[in-house]
């Protein structure tokens, strides 16, 4: 995947899918995956409490899982503050 466009095809991977390419980050380009962690504001804290609390089980899995909740979350966020709707025109600028 592109990095430009590397979040928005995460989004149209299952849950799966998405693990074996966190897992693919994790073996061969560790650097990718932290830099795609921050540019979707994954919480450190939340991940490292996760990875700590789950030693054993599938870290791509786990990661994975964190992604998608995030991405639910700012989809939720964008949707909340959308400024399609019809202003008043005694409120325009």
């Amino acid at each position: 995947m592109e990095t430009g466009n590397e979040v928005l095809k995460l989004e149209e991977l299952d849950p799966a899918q998405m693990a074996a390419y966190i897992n693919q980050l994790i073996e061969k380009d560790f650097s990718r995956l932290v830099q795609l962690l921050y540019r979707l504001d994954v919480s450190e804290t939340k991940l490292r409490t996760v990875l700590k609390e789950s030693i054993g089980l599938d870290a791509g899995t786990m990661i994975a899982t964190l992604i998608l909740e995030r991405i639910a979350q700012s989809k939720k966020a964008r949707e909340q503050f959308r400024t399609d709707r019809e202003i008043p025109e005694d409120e325009k600028w």
